[in-house]
């Protein structure tokens, strides 16, 4: 892939929750000479996968000089013989070639068509230099998978009058012109299934030889092309008209060190899955089946006509019982995938897997990502770790995912003397015939030395002989292979058994050593309780259903696992669909030479090639269509299964749309198509890689038959396409129980096939409980009674609320709005803040950032090392270059073993073809984790930056939120403020908020900013401060002193409305109050604002003095006697002292109650004025009265 096309996504996110106590969080730094290169954790098998940056060929679409395109065009295949192929192909052969000279390594396997990159065994340590070579975007260690193990062709009604087939023109037509490739196990050439006449060399409408070549002209006029191999009791001669390609890859296994001494080197199938699956999907019609002497009568293959090629990548161990010690290394896997697809097959057999998926985007994802580019359909089990929730395999949109259900199959009966009577199955006990013996249940006939735990589980050797003989033998179902708990029975002389299950499962059709019913979990009880506490309990187990009732079909097989999918936010439903996969008889292994067998097989892997054979049927009808409108076909018309009791099963995380409903689907009406473009935006969308001029999409908005919403907490609106197949008018019903769907238009008319009408689909929980799932379905009905029905599968959650938001300043605020999706109270649980942490190269460091053109080692990389506590909520580590334009940085985290062993769980890759990288992780796995800075290409002079922050409940900078709990309705918009204080200048920080006990999160960094200036001088207010009079105040002086004024007049602390200016006018609101002033100071560009008060002046209550006189006229020797009365504008009484003067002389008096009298001294003749001045107090302001003339005679 081009370096611009197929980096992974700028931002890394990874969730995985953890809860516990936090501890300390420490962080060293190691210079890149003494950091091991980080190797990925030992490669089970010794291979490592290796791919490279330029695009494989079903996804090229030109750039690389001289090569043209070749992408196929939307709608149609790629023609993997073209010449166009051929040359790039040969391209990126040459880059491969290069790559491991340069390295040092050896490829084993090459991939062109579906992926660019070559397999190779290798040391951990030379993975890691391979890893850091130019143009490689990824080294995988390889995997080990395993295989996940009335006739079907009759209850999905393709045979017989009006059937499927009848409609192809027969089963000799069904399939016509296909190519269904399978990749497990191998097959067996001679297998009747696979019957085929010999090639011949004249070209025609059957497959011929050129030269070493299987050539066969397909429906849709491409070539399928393959060449022969031969290998361990293999030969060409094995190649057919039926039979076309079949080849083997097992490098992977080999370098695992894996025993082939149990299995065969060449496509010969030694475990018998691989030739089940293949004849289930295309074997030949009307072959006659026995298993273990009994005649079942005729099997076939889905789609009969069909070709089939065979790529075996799976080998099986020594023990045929179990599928532990086999081995599907995943390395031989995409090998095996590649070549089907450059072969030219038109449908792809994946009964193949690796556990619950996590992802969309892992290596099969993306093997069959291009794959369905290339044109080619993919069925993919699901998984048999049901019945429990979200163990589902395979995620991804592109292919198909497949249940498997129950069909009707061979019962026998239990019936006990007191009325039990249950129906189970069997093919041991003969039709029309019964055993009758006493029963005794395992567990209570344990061997000596024996716990009844393990006689229970019918060990072998775990029951006691005398006990057993003669009985029919109770065994519990689980740990070791059902047909050796039978076995245990037999050994000690039982006459038959009672195989039950203790949890919901499936129930089988193994051929046992003694007459056996397999009977379900929901009967253990019943039966037990008769058994261990009858005397003389008896049993008679009979070769047919005599209940009087027939066993629901088609049922989830409580072994089919389900969905949801936990990967990249749960936007798709998987399963898909359902199809049989419970008792399926079909060919098995047999060596050259030998007789043909069959066997009847439970499982997805059984349920996958129904859904591969029905892709055959379609492309038959159909040569153009694409995977996505086979898929949508199936989907559409799929119907409900059923639960034990009869009623429809409505769980789309179990059965996908539902069982798979042939007679219908070759008509659907309406299709949902989606394609290369539109992945790529799912893919985008969901932050697993970045394509380039690729624009993302909500992964809810892939136009699916099934629309899925993992996050709802407001009103979702999602829109759907139709494309007519033909002329019609639809309307829609659509529900989903405590959830609110309405679908506009709610009619849609096309005029002709190919028409496309679009419609939005708007989504509101009414009263469904959040962090559960609620399901419905969407049905669009024809006025001709067809139908196009889609599940729905939504979500509600506690809030939808902004990934991030920002602020600034040591101390500050933000708002942040959330969407609620419940009512009450809503706890916001914070972390941090945390502070962000600038690296400094360890080898060349530069003074204020991590480091310049210099920095790297030999391959440019420049690593620390991490110690992330347990507790910690967020891990992130951000690369920043000075140069955005000519320069690309990439950033690498690993989750290592430790300091000294550096061999890695888990890597996080942020590699775009931008110089700005980051790798976040939410709640990350607490342990040692290596950091890598790579100088991917780089300018001269140039700086750059990597900081890392290690965010954990406990904070700096009193983060708080308000208000906390925040009120919330759902449905509606709620806002709280984030504040902060106390932080350090010129930091960045980051914290986490988390609502309630959801998963969801938001991130808040701030950025501290610079100092704020500080005061050297404080600033000082002038004049006086009395009512009318004006004050001023100086700014002070500031460090620095560039800076900006604000004022704000404060009386007793309390900002003056409007007193924003250096003066002000005191006013009688100010009396008796404390003025001062706030003086702001800002500098430009610094968030962060300094402040200064002024000193302080008080604004004194006004007092008034009056002065009275006993007499005004009078002589010298009368006596004078003058009363000072002060009163305060505020009502209090004055105290303190009164200063009188009478001409020159000065008396002096104490006020009480507001009042002092003095007698004057004699005075002369004159006329005099007597004048009082109260001094005032702390509070009170002065005053001077005075009398009038005084007459002195």
């Amino acid at each position: 892939m081009s370096r611009n096309t197929a980096r992974a996504a700028a931002v890394v996110t990874v969730a995985a929750l953890l809860t516990g106590t936090t501890t300390a969080t420490a962080f060293g730094a190691t210079g890149s000479e003494e950091v091991n290169p980080p190797t990925p954790i030992e490669s089970p098998t010794g291979t490592y996968i290796v791919l490279l940056e330029e695009d494989p060929v079903a996804t090229y679409d030109g750039g690389e000089s001289g090569l043209r395109a070749t992408k196929p065009a939307d709608g149609e295949k790629l023609d993997t013989q073209s010449s166009e192929v051929k040359e790039y192909a040969g391209f990126l052969e040459e880059r491969q070639r290069d790559v491991a000279a340069e390295t040092g390594v050896n490829p084993e396997a090459t991939y062109q068509v579906t992926l660019n990159g070559f397999s190779a065994k290798m040391s951990p340590q030379e993975a890691a230099k391979v890893a850091g070579a130019k143009g490689v975007v990824g080294v995988y260690p390889d995997e080990i998978r395993h295989p996940v193990a009335v006739p079907s062709t009759e209850f999905l009604g393709l045979e017989g009058s009006g059937g499927v087939w009848e409609s192809l023109g027969g089963a000799d037509a069904a399939g016509e012109g296909i190519v269904v490739g399978v990749v497990d196990t191998g097959i067996a050439p001679e297998h009747p299934s696979f019957a085929g006449e010999p090639l011949g060399s004249v070209p025609g409408d059957e497959p011929y030889l050129d030269g070493d070549d299987v050539v066969f002209a397909k429906a849709n006029g491409d070539e399928f092309r393959a060449t022969r191999v031969t290998g361990q009791d293999w030969s060409v001669e094995d190649y057919s008209t039926k039979l076309i390609g079949a080849k083997y890859f097992a490098t992977g296994a080999a370098n695992a060190g894996f025993d082939f001494g149990y299995d065969y080197l060449s496509p010969r199938d030694g475990d018998g899955h691989g030739s089940h699956t293949a004849s289930t999907a295309a074997g030949e019609a009307g072959v006659s089946a026995s298993v273990e002497g009994i005649d079942f009568g005729a099997v076939s293959g889905v789609a009969p006509a069909a070709k089939v090629a065979s790529y075996k990548a799976c080998y099986v161990g020594p023990d045929p019982l179990v599928t532990s010690d086999d081995i599907c290394a995943l390395s031989d896997l995409l090998d095996a995938i590649d070549t089907a697809v450059n072969d030219g097959v038109d449908v792809i057999n994946y009964s193949i897997g690796g556990g619950a998926a996590t992802t969309t985007w892992s290596p099969d994802d993306q093997v069959f990502f291009n794959a369905a580019v290339a044109g080619v359909f993919v069925a993919a089990s699901a998984g048999n770790s049901g019945p429990d929730a979200s163990t589902a395999d395979h995620a991804a949109p592109w292919y198909t995912t497949v249940a498997a259900s129950t069909i009707p199959t061979w019962e026998g009966t239990v019936s006990l003397p007191n009325g039990f009577l249950e129906a189970g199955a069997s093919v041991t006990v003969p039709f029309g015939d019964s055993v009758t013996a006493p029963v005794v249940y395992a567990g209570d006939i344990p061997a000596a030395g024996v716990s009844a735990a393990d006689a229970a589980l019918c060990y072998l050797d775990s029951i006691d002989p005398a006990a057993a003989a003669g009985h029919i033998v109770v065994c519990d179902r689980g740990v070791i292979a059902r047909v050796e708990k039978s076995q245990t029975v037999a050994e000690a002389g039982g006459v038959g058994s009672i195989l039950v299950n203790v949890t919901p499962g499936s129930l089988d059709n193994d051929f046992h050593s003694v007459p056996t019913v397999h009977l379900p979990d929901t009967t253990r009880e019943a039966l037990l309780d008769y058994v261990r506490n009858t005397a003389d309990a008896e049993a008679t187990l009979i070769g047919e259903n005599t209940t009087g009732e027939e066993t629901p079909v088609p049922q989830i097989a409580g072994f089919s696992s389900r969905g949801p999918m936990l990967a990249d936010g749960s936007d798709v439903i998987k399963p898909d669909v359902a199809a049989p996969g419970v008792a399926i008889l079909a060919a098995t292994e047999n060596g050259a030479g030998e007789d043909p067998t069959f066997g009847i097989l439970s499982g997805t892997s059984m349920a996958a090639p129904h859904v591969a054979g029905l892709a055959a049927l379609y492309l038959t009808a159909n040569p153009g269509a694409t995977p996505d409108e086979v898929k949508s076909a199936m989907m559409t018309t799929a119907s409900d299964t059923v639960n034990a009791d009869g009623s429809a099963t409505t769980d789309p995380f179990a059965q996908g749309a539902g069982q798979v409903e042939p007679t219908d689907f070759l008509d659907p009406g309406v299709l949902y198509l989606n394609g290369p473009v539109d992945w790529a935006g799912f893919v985008e969308g969901t932050g697993n890689w970045d394509f380039g001029g690729i624009d993302p999409i909500d992964p809810s908005d892939l136009n699916l038959a099934s629309l899925a919403i993992g996050t709802l907490s407001k009103e979702q609106t999602v829109t759907r396409t139709l494309t007519a197949t033909r002329p019609g008018t639809y309307t829609v019903e659509a529900a989903i129980p405590g959830v609110d769907v309405s679908v506009s238009p709610a009619t849609l008319t096309f005029g002709a096939a190919g028409e496309q009408q679009s419609f939005e689909v708007t989504i509101r929980n009414l009263d469904a409980p959040v962090e559960q799932w609620a399901t419905g379905s969407m049905t669009w009905t024809g006025e001709d009674g067809t139908t196009a029905r889609s599940p729905l599968a939504v979500r509600p959650v506690t809030a939808d609320a902004p990934a991030e938001v920002s602020g600034t300043g040591i101390t500050g605020s933000t708002d942040v709005t959330i969407d609620a999706g419940v009512s009450g109270e809503l706890p916001l649980n914070l972390s941090g803040l945390a502070p962000v942490e600038l690296l400094a190269d360890p080898a060349n460091p530069v003074d204020g950032h991590t480091g310049d053109e210099n920095s790297g080692d030999a391959d440019g990389n420049v690593f620390w090392f991490a110690d992330v506590a347990e507790g910690t909520t967020l891990a992130q580590w951000t690369l920043d270059s000075s140069d955005d334009e000519g320069s690309d940085l990439d950033l690498i985290v690993y989750r290592v073993v430790s300091r000294e062993d550096t061999r890695y769980y888990e890597q996080f890759v942020s590699a775009t073809a931008s110089a700005d990288e980051q790798v976040s992780l939410i709640a990350p796995t607490a342990g040692t984790y290596l950091i890598v800075a790579n100088m991917y290409a780089i300018t001269q002079p140039f700086t750059w930056d990597l900081t890392q922050a290690l965010v954990t409940p406990e904070g700096e900078g009193a983060l708080t939120a308000t208000p906390n709990p925040l009120p919330v309705t759902k449905g509606e918009e709620a806002t709280y403020a984030l504040s902060w204080s106390g932080l350090q200048a010129e930091t960045s920080y980051l914290g986490v908020v988390r609502y309630g006990d959801s998963e969801v999160r938001t991130i808040l960094s701030v950025d501290s900013g610079a100092a704020a200036p500080e005061a050297v001088t404080a600033p000082e207010i002038t004049g006086t401060a009395k009512v009318g009079r004006i004050l001023e105040v100086t700014s002070g002086e500031w460090e620095p002193a560039d800076v900006a004024h604000t004022y704000q007049w404060l009386r007793d602390g309390t900002p003056i409305e409007g007193a924003t200016s250096p003066s002000y006018e005191v006013t009688r609101d100010d009396v008796g109050t404390t003025l001062s002033v706030r003086v702001t100071a800002t500098a430009e560009g610094n968030a962060n604002a300094g402040s200064a008060l002024s000193n302080e002046v008080f604004v004194k209550v006004g007092t008034d003095t009056d002065v009275s006189m006993n007499r005004y006229v009078g002589t010298s020797k009368t006596s004078w006697v003058a009363t000072v009365e002060v009163e305060a504008d505020d009502g209090s009484v004055p105290q303190g002292t009164v200063e009188v003067w009478v001409g020159s002389t000065k008396l002096t008096g104490t006020l009480a109650d507001g009042a002092v009298r003095f007698e004057l001294p004699a005075q002369k003749k004159g006329i005099k004025v007597v004048v009082a001045t109260y001094t005032g107090s702390d509070t009170l302001a002065r005053s001077v009265g005075l009398t009038g003339f005084l007459v002195l005679r």
